[in-house]
């Protein structure tokens, strides 16, 4: 069996898309599962879409995703330039070989969306121009009229074709289009420079998605009209999303991020993304559900591959990467969190890491520790209400009462840290012979204004300091007495 070798082929066209990105994930899997080659070609022939940078966007995506290749713009392996307007006088050339053997056509029609890719005529009318005398039509080409080149397709046949995933499949010819291969400009569309460039580039196993299967025979026609090899396709099912009321569509931005770019800026961590998205749509064949990237290319087999579209589930993926988060060294995570924490993130080393330490084991993504931790840097307006707890028997009356006197303890404490804090409130429940979670409760509220915090009333004030801590039950007193 000849080297597997698998290609990424991407756009410049701005994000990396999460369906883009699994479908580059899906390729390297394959090439590194089967000890081949992945290639990273950039496909910018449509001019006209190109945004500034996204090339950096689409490497920096890659790198950070793990996913390395071994040939590609700056990686040469003998097949180069990666980059299809570089290799722009190429396409033209075996156009033209079409054009020789009948298989294209010059066509002059005056209207065209080239840049779409959307034809003019009806799949089930032909082009006036498919009809011209070659003489008459090169003739015209030569005089410089503006043209473009159209694949002819014999309308009376039918394409079969197998691939990976869905297996054998007929599509009668008279629902294809005659498509522009080579644009006014002298570009090639995206559909014939993939088939030039993935048969000179040795590509053996070609991995999209499946709304490219119903296009699939018109490539194969293009490779039977070179004599070429057609490679082994891998179809990958759509990836859906749900919205708020259950409806189930193709991902957009309604649903929520769906660039790899925005995932990782809101807090996910990219190897939580990445091990989540080879989720969708592949199944490794058991109930497992956390692997390292490594693990991933040891366990994928194409046959895992399904067919049904795959729903990108937020809340799995928040599951994911809290898990993900919880297996980081204390280390790791305070430096990772750091930038998320606002205000905090700027406090002295000492303090962040204590901030940190609370925040580890109850963080799922990064960019909500900002709302966890705001009463840190300033005390909330709250009720007196949240006083009462009924679990612990907390509530206003008896904090009215029993603040003072903790208060009292609290300030004579000397050595402020959270184990000596809250031995301070067990003595506290223990003498007036209640439960430990009174005490526990009522100086929560006080010092943070927050029914739910990371960590206990020891911890806080101990991140708060002395002064402030005091302070905030004072304000909490007045609260209660007025």
């Amino acid at each position: 069996m000849s080297e597997v070798r698998t290609r990424f082929a991407p756009s410049p066209t701005g994000f990396m898309h999460v369906g883009n990105l699994r479908t580059a994930l899906y390729a390297w899997l394959l090439a590194r599962s089967e000890g081949g080659k992945f290639i990273l070609r950039i496909e910018d022939t449509d001019q006209a879409r190109y945004v500034e940078n996204a090339v950096e966007v689409i490497y920096a995506t890659l790198k950070s995703a793990g996913l390395d290749h071994d040939e590609g713009p700056d990686k040469d392996g003998g097949y180069g330039p990666y980059i299809q307007s570089e290799r722009k006088n190429l396409y033209r050339e075996y156009a033209e070989k079409l054009v020789a053997s009948g298989h294209a056509y010059y066509c002059f029609c005056d209207k065209c969306d080239e840049e779409s890719g959307e034809e003019i005529h009806e799949a089930s009318s032909l082009c006036p121009c498919a009809a011209m005398d070659a003489g008459t039509a090169a003739a015209e080409v030569a005089s410089g009229r503006a043209h473009v080149i159209r694949q002819r397709i014999d309308r009376t046949q039918t394409s079969s074709f197998s691939d990976a995933v869905f297996g054998d499949i007929q599509i009668e010819n008279k629902v294809l289009d005659d498509q522009i291969l080579i644009k006014q400009d002298n570009m090639p569309t995206y559909n014939f420079a993939n088939v030039i460039d993935d048969h000179l580039m040795h590509i053996t196993h070609v991995v999209r998605g499946s709304e490219y299967l119903s296009s699939t025979p018109k490539y194969n026609l293009l490779y039977q009209a070179f004599g070429w090899e057609v490679p082994t396709y891998v179809h990958l099912p759509l990836i859906m999303g749900r919205d708020a009321e259950g409806n189930v569509s193709k991902l957009s931005k309604r649903h929520g991020s769906v660039s790899f770019e925005n995932l990782v800026k809101e807090g996910y961590l990219p190897e939580a993304i990445v091990n989540y998205i080879a989720l969708l749509g592949w199944s490794p064949k058991s109930d497992r559900e956390i692997f390292t990237l490594d693990e991933l290319a040891a366990a994928f087999k194409i046959s895992g591959l399904n067919k049904s579209p795959a729903v990108f589930d937020y809340d799995k993926l928040r599951w994911m990467n809290s898990e993900y988060i919880k297996a980081l060294s204390p280390e790791r995570f305070a430096d990772l969190a750091r930038p998320f924490a606002g205000s905090a993130g700027t406090l002295p080393d000492e303090k962040w890491e204590l901030i940190a330490k609370l925040l580890h084991g109850r963080t799922e993504i990064f960019s909500e520790i900002p709302e966890k931790i705001a009463f840190l840097s300033e005390l909330p307006e709250y009720q007196v209400e949240l006083f009462t707890h009924k679990k612990s028997k907390s509530d206003p009356e008896n904090t009215r009462t029993d603040l003072p006197v903790l208060r009292e303890v609290l300030s004579g404490i000397s050595e402020w840290n959270a184990e000596n804090i809250s031995a301070a409130l067990s003595e506290f429940a223990a003498a007036r012979e209640v439960k430990a979670g009174r005490p526990m409760w009522q100086v929560r509220i006080a010092v943070s204004g927050c029914a739910v915090t990371p960590g206990g009333p020891g911890e806080i004030m101990e991140i708060l300091g002395k002064e402030e801590s005091l302070r905030r039950i004072d304000l909490a007193l007045v609260k209660l007495n007025g």
